[in-house]
């Protein structure tokens, strides 16, 4: 059986990674150069993999760094952190390791809880804290403990503005002095809400203001894209037509898991791929996830829903409360546009995409868009 090119969870290595050249040089630079790099995409563009690809690219450059990677999506508190910064440590650096051989001696300093998930084999900790103070202590010395390696290391951490739920009002000030003082680490702050994140790094009265070099991540190149589908078609003896390819591009608007999940289950039909296997591939994708997507109605207000659906139908809208989208389909005040909006953006239905032209804003699932599209 062929293994399946096109990646949707995950990153396997560069031969399945679609271009970020640019990107990719421009992290590295701001490595070599002392730099921390914050960087901002909506979900599922592929800041993950572009970070992991970076890194990858770093080891088949030999550049002398150590890499680390820390998803805080699921963190609720400082606690939780630090208890997701020392697992990953684990993980990254097994016992067997020098670097982990190391670690294990250092945590036993800090008194925690170690033990194996049973089914999976990660490892799981717990600190007993006594004070405030040894909380941050804890996650300080952890800091440090990758501070004081002999190579410099490259920490990631994904979903940043997660910290800024944290019931610890400080956690953003007790970070921003603790990475400051990190003189052997050099950070990547990733996030996927643009707003937050902005605040946090641009907003002159906030503790990381000017402190790193700013990333957005955009859509990847049609072209190259184009290419890097064929290619992977190419590469096992199969075609798949231009028009197909096309409009894979064009019905998922470029947007990195929505691509990629397409590609993958067109490549899992077999054969060579005419425009008819992709759409009716895109159909069977559509009815799967139906169910799914009818809870939303039962979820929104009828306000939500119908500006939800009112966005899907015209793809993108720049003004949500000109008169004329809002009489197309009833959806009533300006006012009352604008509220769901804000709670449409909060829950991540609705996206904006801001240019020096203009705001554009489309639903954030591609897929649930293009059902709304079909169904209503």
């Amino acid at each position: 059986m062929q293994e399946n090119p096109f990646i949707v969870k995950g990153y396997k290595s560069p031969a399945y990674f679609c271009d970020r050249d640019d990107e990719t040089a421009a992290i590295i630079l701001n490595i070599q150069n002392g730099a921390d790099t914050t960087l901002v995409s909506p979900r599922k563009y592929g800041k993950t993999g572009l970070i992991l690809h970076t890194f990858a690219e770093m080891k088949r450059r030999r550049l002398n760094y150590e890499t680390l990677y820390v998803d805080i999506f699921a963190t609720l508190t400082l606690e939780d952190f630090t208890k997701t910064l020392a697992e990953a440590i684990l993980i990254k650096f097994p016992e067997k390791t020098s670097i982990g051989k190391g670690f294990v001696t250092f945590l036993k300093t800090l008194r925690p809880t170690l033990t194996y998930d049973s089914i999976s084999g990660s490892p799981q900790l717990r600190f007993n804290y006594g004070t405030v103070s040894e909380k941050e202590w804890t996650l300080k010395s952890l800091l440090e403990f990758l501070n004081t390696r002999e190579k410099p290391v490259v920490l990631a951490f994904d979903e940043f503005q997660q910290i800024t739920e944290y019931p610890e009002k400080t956690a953003e000030a007790l970070l921003r002095t603790y990475t400051q003082s990190m003189q052997n680490i050099r950070f990547i702050f990733c996030g996927s809400k643009k707003k937050l994140m902005a605040e946090m790094f641009t907003s002159a009265g906030r503790p990381f203001f000017s402190s790193t070099k700013l990333l957005t991540l955009g859509k990847i190149d049609s072209d190259k894209y184009a290419e890097f589908i064929r290619g992977h078609f190419s590469e096992v003896g199969r075609t798949i037509d231009a028009g197909a390819v096309d409009w894979i591009l064009e019905w998922t608007r470029r947007h990195t898991f929505y691509t990629q999940t397409l590609c993958n289950e067109v490549f899992a039909v077999g054969g060579n791929v005419t425009i008819d296997v992709v759409k009716n591939t895109a159909n069977r994708i559509l009815e799967r996830e139906s169910d799914y997507f009818l809870q939303y109605r039962e979820l929104l207000t009828r306000q939500q829903w119908l500006l939800l659906v009112a966005v899907a139908k015209e793809g993108s809208v720049s003004k949500l409360t000109s008169t004329v989208f809002l009489k197309k389909y009833n959806i009533g005040s300006s006012t009352n546009a604008r509220r769901a909006a804000e709670s449409l953006q909060e829950k991540e239905l609705l996206l904006t995409l801001e240019s020096k032209e203009k705001q554009e804003y489309q639903v954030y699932d591609v897929f649930l868009s293009r059902w709304l599209e079909r169904e209503f």
